[in-house]
């Protein structure tokens, strides 16, 4: 078989990206090759870089350069509190809220078995682990809205009760600034049934 041109390579690289499809991989190659070759090189030595250094946190699985990341190694947060998400992504959210001042675990996914993704793909055992440390109190599940999410939080949450800890689950219901004609009956609904006293 031929191997692939450079430009192809790139092209097809670009399309692993998440949102990225052929027309956009092929529109991004050739900016980074016609208009931005210093910023191309830059990209792709961050890239191996990033994939040289970066493993997963000993203690709450997400990315770091050391064994353990700078939120678990700070002696201002709460380490009776644990907070469980999904993603990186997730963690940083709610580290902008700053409205959570406890420990972190991240999934790196959810529970998915249509997509083979099962409990052990979740780093289950490691959750468990750091859930039943002595130390936690509380979980906080934290996983997205989806049905995957919900799936997971479930599952989750029905183990770390059996293990004698405090589960609780992030509410849901109108965004801040919403106007209820414009907000979808499910979230309504959600809102109504988690309503609490004021």
């Amino acid at each position: 078989m031929k191997p692939l041109s450079a430009l192809a390579a790139l092209i097809a690289g670009l399309r692993i990206l998440p949102g990225v499809g052929p027309k956009s991989a092929q529109r991004i190659a050739y900016h980074l090759i016609q208009r931005d070759r210093d910023g191309a090189r830059k990209l792709g030595q961050s890239l191996l870089h990033a994939t040289q250094v970066l493993k997963h946190c000993t203690r709450c699985n997400s990315f770091t350069e050391s064994d353990v990341c700078e939120l678990c190694s700070n002696q201002q947060r709460d380490p009776m509190l644990l907070c469980v998400v999904e993603t990186p992504a997730d963690q940083i959210m709610l580290e902008q809220t700053l409205a959570y001042c406890g420990l972190y675990f991240v999934l790196m996914g959810r529970l998915s078995p249509l997509d083979g993704i099962g409990p052990h793909e979740i780093h289950f055992n490691r959750l468990m682990d750091r859930a039943t440390d002595g130390i936690v109190s509380e979980v906080v599940l934290a996983t997205n809205f989806t049905n995957e999410g919900e799936a997971t939080a479930h599952y989750l949450g029905q183990i770390l009760k059996a293990r004698g800890l405090k589960v609780s689950r992030l509410a849901r219901g109108v965004p801040v600034g919403g106007e209820l004609e414009y907000v979808d009956a499910g979230t309504i609904a959600r809102a109504v049934l988690d309503r609490h006293s004021v």
